[in-house]
């Protein structure tokens, strides 16, 4: 059975807040304030509903229709760096960097090859909360995106020699943002306030994890973190709703639920600390 809802687009939005909280330190006076929230109120009323369906898996799917001549398709995964532990951290951003390597249907290049055909741009990144998968291309495109990313979401062949290559890739963009002050000042921020807690897991990961994760810790990972219930498949742009889940349906609909309905997680403790360096 599927359970279907319109939600406004509005509803989510934090602009008034943010507006406020400006306005107290002082950079916008009230009649610019103003005039924002007014233009940010019509954008909002005007902007389409976002359409939700939840699957027989568990599996949502959301869409906004717009009037543009290009679409965004992707999967959201509650599988970032927050639902790893001091074992598997590193485990889903490292994964996210197999993902276009080649699956058991289209090899890398022909991978590569089909992207390219279709005029797509193919991404992922890794966050502490969640993976993203997602692929931007033209209008009647987007269910040949939906099943490139379907492809490699759940037929990506791991191989050993491709995991090895992209262990120093990792290994090198890690020596990258050590460079970067404000990357270090946002680990460190983590750590500081939560301590122990998975939310203070940096998302590359220990560099004893990088170089010990193996092609077994990542079909682990898989088979525990990339459950239907676990994911949101949202299309943005000039897309029907009904074809987008009729499409998610084929491509995700053997997908199993979690075994623990959306899947606890451990409520942050934030610590108020310091860290001191000589």
């Amino acid at each position: 059975m599927l359970v279907q809802k319109s939600v406004p687009y509005f509803a989510h939005s934090l602009g008034p807040a943010v507006l406020t909280a400006a306005g107290r330190k002082g950079f916008l006076n009230s009649r610019t304030i103003s005039s924002m929230s007014a233009s940010l109120g019509d954008a909002l009323y005007n902007a389409p509903p976002t359409k939700v369906t939840t699957l027989p898996n568990g599996l949502r799917v959301a869409t906004q229709h717009t009037f543009t001549q290009s679409a965004t398709v992707g999967v959201w995964i509650d599988a970032g760096s927050r639902y790893e532990t001091k074992q598997t951290n590193g485990t889903a951003h490292f994964l996210e960097h197999l993902a276009f390597k080649g699956t058991q249907r289209r090899t890398r290049i022909q991978l590569e090859r089909e992207v390219e055909d279709i005029g797509a741009h193919l991404n992922a990144y890794t966050s502490r909360e969640q993976t993203v998968y997602y692929a931007k291309t033209r209008r009647e495109c987007v269910g040949q995106g939906l099943d490139i990313l379907s492809d490699i979401l759940q037929h990506s062949k791991l191989e050993r020699r491709a995991i090895e290559e992209e262990r120093g890739v990792i290994l090198r963009e890690m020596e990258e943002v050590n460079k970067s002050l404000e990357e270090v000042i946002y680990d460190q921020l983590h750590i500081a306030c939560f301590r122990e807690d998975p939310l203070g897991y940096t998302i590359l990961g220990p560099v004893e994890n990088i170089r010990s994760i193996n092609r077994d810790n990542l079909v682990d990972y898989i088979s525990t973190n990339y459950k239907a219930d676990r994911m949101v498949v949202a299309a943005a742009g000039p897309v029907d709703h009904e074809e987008i889940v009729k499409c998610a349906a084929e491509k995700f609909g053997n997908l199993p639920k979690s075994s623990e309905p959306r899947r606890a997680i451990s409520k942050p403790h934030f610590v108020s600390s310091e860290l001191l360096s000589a």
